[in-house]
């Protein structure tokens, strides 16, 4: 994992330009032309590898530093397979924010929709739209509803990352006392998944001690979760550990703590990249977290992308196909591709990872 992780580390410094509308569309083409087969049609494992395959990525929203990782890594995969890279996105994590993106790729014939859903169902009808006009669509990080894709490409199993939050949460507030999520949207499809299995943990004899007090939404927003995690600490003076299954939460929940009479106090663990969280490791303020390489979620699902929209898959269970660098993959129940396990990063490791 820390070979993957090291190899598919990028920059998150993607420039994006916000246009007065709300969203923003970039291209990167290598080549044009290829064409999505229909998602009834025969999968032929031998099949050719097209070239000029166009896929767009449709993040949950445009300027997050944990998006521009993962689309940065489908990017570097489309440039392997010389195919046309699009990226698009709304400025916000609404429900809704995603559909009109939709619409306009399909006007302008992708061949693969690559997206991270905001929400299940509310870009099913245009997903769908997409898929009758031929459209491959390849979820990644977080899943639409399973009939409306063609794949999804899971960082890891929910079981394991809701298991691993869990046990991180339950190791820092010394096996007792109260604990809240902070989390993304409310509708958000992984962190909803997550937290679920999070509290099925706590049901767990050796979690008994362990008190959830709260789910606290700071909307995948800087400031919101930074007043989100203050909110908690004031209403809940008594709290062991902030668990954050979201980048920008984690984030925003280390920075008040580290600046605050609760340093030392109040734990803060979750999801977060190592250069984002390695100065709160550095200060103290973070004991541990996890993640797994977002670079490698987007490269992944530009391969299998292109595996579709060439006709190798269809999304059945058992079909493999090959993801250049990370090597063979093969599509699991409900078509989820299952990226690999999280990595832990504390103070023993985090100096080894650049992303």
């Amino acid at each position: 994992m820390k070979r993957r992780l090291l190899a598919g580390a990028v920059s998150a410094a993607l420039v994006l330009t916000v246009s007065a509308c709300g969203g923003t569309t970039k291209n990167d083409s290598s080549s044009s032309g290829g064409g999505g087969a229909q998602s009834t049609a025969q999968a032929d494992p031998n099949a050719a590898t097209k070239e000029g395959v166009k896929m767009a990525f449709l993040p949950k929203q445009l300027n997050n530093p944990y998006s521009d990782i993962e689309v940065g890594g489908g990017k570097t995969a489309l440039d392997e397979l010389k195919g046309e890279y699009k990226l698009v996105g709304p400025n916000d994590a609404s429900a809704s924010s995603q559909v009109s993106y939709i619409n306009t790729l399909i006007q302008q014939q992708q061949d693969v929709i690559g997206i991270a859903a905001n929400d299940p169902n509310a870009v099913c009808p245009s997903l769908n739209q997409a898929r009758s006009s031929g459209i491959k669509v390849v979820a990644f990080d977080s899943d639409a509803a399973k009939d409306c894709r063609d794949v999804f490409i899971n960082q890891a199993t929910t079981e394991g990352i809701g298991e691993q939050l869990a046990k991180m949460a339950s190791e820092l507030a010394g096996g007792s006392g109260e604990i809240a999520i902070l989390s993304a949207t409310p509708n958000a499809t992984n962190q909803n998944a997550w937290i679920e299995v999070f509290k099925q943990q706590l049901t767990k004899p050796e979690y008994a001690n362990l008190k959830l007090v709260k789910v606290a939404y700071g909307n995948d927003d800087d400031q919101k979760s930074f007043q989100e995690a203050q909110g908690l600490l004031q209403s809940y003076p008594n709290l062991k550990a902030i668990v954050a299954p979201t980048t920008v939460g984690i984030a925003a929940a280390a920075r008040y703590i580290s600046s605050s009479s609760y340093k030392g106090k109040v734990a803060v663990t979750g999801l977060g990249t190592p250069n984002q969280m390695r100065e709160y490791i550095k200060d103290g303020t973070v004991t541990k977290f996890a993640l797994w390489n977002p670079a490698d979620i987007g490269y992944l699902a530009a391969y299998a992308g292109v595996a579709l929209a060439s006709g190798q898959i269809t999304g059945v269970e058992g079909q493999k196909f090959k993801a250049g660098k990370l090597g063979e993959y093969t599509i699991g129940k409900d078509g989820e591709i299952v990226l690999g396990p999280p990595t832990v990063f504390d103070a023993s490791n985090i100096d080894q990872y650049n992303f």
